[in-house]
């Protein structure tokens, strides 16, 4: 597969989507939790997801389940204000989706007036009724199945999902049941390859795998996993491209060694008095400051 020719598509669409699934062309999605990281990613990537785990990322939390509608609401401005060509989606944060269905489409409804193109939500055929809520008012929906973080406690933990025989059929029962319900797109997270490949062949829709496989019909990784700034040990399905948090700490090691030094600021990073002020700002004497104010 190759990745979708960012030369001839001006702006990604769903539909550009799924010329890519039916095309065999490879979808690339990342996260962006604010502009900069946005402007970064946006002429690579296919897809920018504004994800919840900005929570465990960003936030300082061991998990997504603390992050609010307010928190996802922040960063996906931030996001959306740099006009991305990539396809916009936002995450479905814990309980934004679970109470009712009049509470779901206000909550997605507000991200779209926020500049998404899309949302994502986790959940199987329990999430059906929600998910054509929001269809049926024209709020495109991504699905997400298998390891699902807001499901960690429930999980028992971050583990791999559908490795016996029931929970692998109920996968697929449930990929099917969101195709059904209107979802453009699956993420398929922590399931063995060959299920996330049966997956991909018997949907008619494009899935995205994180931690399942090289079959599906794109791939996606954190952002700050990707290039090294996350630290720490990193799930096995992560590929560091570079090692950010390395360079970052050099850069700025390097500049509070001149800062330390004095060779920061120089004289061409500095500004300067015109040269008629320098003689009477040398002689000046903290009593006349205020009388010659003025002259500045």
């Amino acid at each position: 597969m190759s990745h979708i020719s960012h030369l001839s598509v001006e702006r990604v669409t769903i539909p550009v989507l799924q010329r890519c699934k039916e095309e065999r062309r490879a979808i690339v999605m990342t996260t962006a939790y604010d502009a900069v990281t946005a402007r970064i990613a946006d002429p690579v990537v296919d897809v920018i997801l504004v994800g919840d785990s900005v929570g465990n990322v960003c936030l300082g939390f061991d998990d997504t389940l603390p992050v609010s509608m307010a928190m996802m609401n922040h960063h996906l401005e931030a996001v959306a204000r740099t006009k991305p060509r990539a396809l916009l989606v936002a995450d479905m944060p814990f309980l934004s989706f679970h109470l009712s269905p009049d509470e779901t489409i206000r909550n997605a409804g507000g991200f779209l007036q926020r500049g998404a193109d899309a949302v994502k939500l986790e959940g199987g055929v329990k999430r059906a009724q929600m998910i054509r809520a929001l269809v049926n008012c024209e709020i495109p929906v991504m699905g997400h199945l298998g390891l699902t973080p807001q499901s960690v406690n429930a999980m028992g933990g971050f583990k791999v999902q559908g490795r016996n025989a029931d929970d692998a059929l109920r996968l697929l029962d449930d990929a099917h049941y969101l195709q059904e319900a209107g979802c453009f797109a699956l993420v398929l997270e922590g399931i063995p390859a060959e299920l996330a490949a049966r997956a991909t062949e018997s949907l008619t829709i494009p899935t995205i795998g994180i931690g399942a496989g090289p079959n599906c019909s794109g791939q996606v990784l954190v952002f700050h996993d990707v290039l090294g700034l996350a630290g720490g040990h990193h799930p096995k399905f992560v590929r560091v491209y570079v090692e950010g948090c390395h360079l970052l700490q050099d850069g700025l090691s390097r500049w509070a060694a001149d800062v330390r030094s004095g060779a920061f600021p120089a004289p061409n990073e500095s500004y300067r008095l015109p040269d008629s002020l320098r003689d009477p700002i040398a002689n000046w004497t903290p009593s006349e400051v205020s009388a010659k104010s003025n002259i500045l």
